[in-house]
């Protein structure tokens, strides 16, 4: 009980602290990890341990959904090519360079041993992805990249995880058999994924719209899809992003509006929660693994910085050849891709941060490898993988910003245009059947009334030209007093329900209405 109170206050605390991080824009990731350090420093604390099982089944699934959820199939499959390239050969490319780098400079650490390490931190991190380069100025191509890399390198990273700690644990590994069992798996979790995507898609179509079981289901969806798989040896991994991707994309015609507004709201607190909590745990088990370290605890410090390093050279030195080489070497990349900019090619080289799923994978690793013999430098394994979750967030992540203002990048208007057209012909199609459906049956100050909204809509889309954009700083002066005007419709609300001129229920209804509204402008801010 004690234990429990102590993450609950922790988590507390983390959440007033990110109130702060909103203020300051700063990614939460970065605040995450900042608080588990200074956990780590409170004396007094108990130490916390999560069983490994339970480790992977508690914060993979929903993370990895998540990221799938909101990932645009077509935009992933416009750039699978160096989505393959970053997901599949810079993930493989980075393991094997950790691997060398820990056996050779790190004593006593086998090849095996290094894998394991290298298999964990891999991969970069779908959620710390999305938060370093939410409100940057750069295309949508590159965001595309690397929210794509990190959901589909989770399953490279993790089916190399797995082998390397059976090779650890078991002390036998065959390249040609791992190979051929990770392309029989990959292919068993893709197809499970998607007969559960088609399973969940039909069980939500055929049942009444709810929208709080239709929540609960999204939060089953990815338990269910990684146990299932795991239960028959496929990827779980790839199960869970092939159902999420899936389900995604069909969310617009399964869901209602409420149950996509309180689906939404759902899983971003869960995903706070889940990324507070084990950022918590590994704060609360830092000082007895570095106790347990002993004097070796002093080289650990540059050991951690070895490996930081290697991982982010590492994906460096990948991300330039696989960019340039295949368009010098087929001409179908150089007719069909666009010419990179060496700017974006360096932000997708810079942007390689680690999270929650390389943490996961860590407190995921066995105590004992048989006969209660422990695994073999499992604690030193947990504190590198902390230690380059933090320096490539707080390097990297606080580094973008400065960088890409350097780099002069701006964001592309494809997006703004084709919203604008659709909103555009959605409304001249509206205004067009209000006339061939309504005109007859409704008086013409109903019919005036029905029309008037997509006339207004139309005027002012047709005003809204290129040049006419607001700046990112317009954008966000034009929302704070759009919020303050919702305040004072607010306060205005109340007080006329204290003064007894509403009831509690027109307050209610007045309220929800203002609460739409603001939902609208919160989006319109998330996606300027």
């Amino acid at each position: 009980m004690q234990n429990i109170a102590t993450v609950i206050i922790l988590l507390a605390v983390v959440t007033a602290l990110a109130e702060v991080t909103d203020k300051i824009r700063v990614p939460y990731p970065i605040l995450l990890v900042l608080a588990g350090i200074g956990i780590g420093l409170v004396p007094g604390l108990p130490v916390l341990s999560l069983d490994p099982d339970v480790a992977f089944l508690v914060f993979l699934p929903p993370v990895l959904y998540a990221a799938a959820w909101n990932t645009s199939w077509p935009d992933f499959k416009a750039a699978k090519r160096p989505i393959t390239m970053l997901a599949i050969g810079c993930v493989i490319f980075t393991t094997c360079a950790v691997a060398w780098v820990a056996h050779t400079f790190i004593p006593g650490f086998g090849w095996a041993e290094g894998f394991v390490l290298g298999a964990i931190i891999s991969p970069p991190d779908a959620v710390a992805a999305t938060a370093a380069t939410k409100g940057l100025a750069i295309p949508k191509r590159v965001v595309t990249i690397l929210e794509g890399e990190s959901l589909v390198n989770d399953a490279t990273g993790l089916i190399a995880y797995r082998y390397a700690v059976v090779a650890v644990v078991t002390g036998a590994f065959s390249l040609w058999e791992a190979g051929f069992q990770f392309l029989l798996v990959a292919a068993g979790g893709i197809g499970l994924g998607l007969a559960l995507g088609w399973l969940f898609k039909w069980i939500h179509n055929i049942t009444p719209s709810n929208p709080t079981t239709d929540t609960v289901l999204t939060f089953l969806a990815p338990f269910v899809a990684y146990l299932l798989a795991e239960a028959v040896h496929v990827s779980g991994v790839l199960s869970v992003v092939t159902a999420g991707l899936m389900l995604g994309r069909s969310s617009s015609e399964m869901f209602s509006q409420q149950t996509r507004m309180q689906a939404n709201s759902s899983w971003n607190t869960v995903l706070f929660i889940l990324n507070g909590i084990i950022f918590i745990l590994i704060g609360l088990q830092l000082p007895e693994i570095i106790r347990s370290m002993g004097d070796y605890a002093f080289w650990a410090w540059k050991y951690a910085v070895l490996i930081s390093v290697a991982v982010i050279i590492g994906r460096i030195i990948w991300v330039y050849p696989s960019t340039y080489l295949p368009r010098i070497l087929f001409r179908h990349i150089r007719e069909q891709e666009p010419e990179p900019d060496v700017r974006l090619t360096t932000i997708i080289a810079w942007s390689g941060m680690r999270g929650v799923v390389s943490l996961a994978a860590a407190l995921a690793l066995p105590l004992v490898i048989g006969d209660g013999v422990a695994f073999p430098h499992r604690n030193l394994i947990i504190f590198l993988t902390f230690c380059v979750i933090f320096s490539t967030l707080v390097l990297q992540g606080l580094t973008l910003r400065p960088m890409i203002k350097l780099f002069g990048l701006k964001p592309d208007d494809k997006d703004y245009e084709d919203e604008q057209r659709a909103r555009l012909k959605i409304a001249a199609s509206v205004i067009e059947h209000i006339e061939e459906n309504y005109a007859l049956e409704l008086s013409d100050a109903v019919l005036s009334q029905v029309k008037s909204k997509y006339e207004i809509r139309i005027e002012r889309l047709r005003k809204d030209e290129p040049q006419r954009r607001m700046t990112e700083d317009q954008i966000r002066e034009f929302h704070r007093i759009q919020q303050e005007l919702l305040e004072k419709e607010r306060r205005d609300m109340i007080r006329l329900r204290h003064d007894g001129k509403i009831s509690d229920e027109i307050l209610r209804k007045m309220e929800y209405e203002l609460d739409l509204e603001e939902t609208r402008l919160i989006l319109e801010r998330d996606l300027a």
